[in-house]
């Protein structure tokens, strides 16, 4: 039972939930601009760069979650 006596609420996790909804929309706004660009390149071209572009969101949300629940940017 002691590892839930300092189980107070913390600012992070709504502010975090927050950040990361306006970063993923700031994101998604970006590569739909580019998309007329994108759209103009061929199809195998097209393929792996919507793939990078599909994961690269992925990458910093590990050490962003680990913020959010412990204030620390790494394990």
């Amino acid at each position: 039972m002691d590892e839930f006596k300092d189980a107070r609420p913390t600012w992070r996790k709504p502010v975090g939930i927050l950040a990361l909804f306006a970063a993923l929309m700031a994101y998604a706004v970006l590569v739909a601009a580019l998309s007329n660009w994108i759209g103009a390149l061929p199809v195998l071209v097209q393929v792996p760069i919507y793939l990078v572009l599909g994961v690269a969101w992925l990458l910093p949300l590990r050490r962003f979650l680990i913020w959010m629940e412990t204030g620390r940017w790494s394990a």
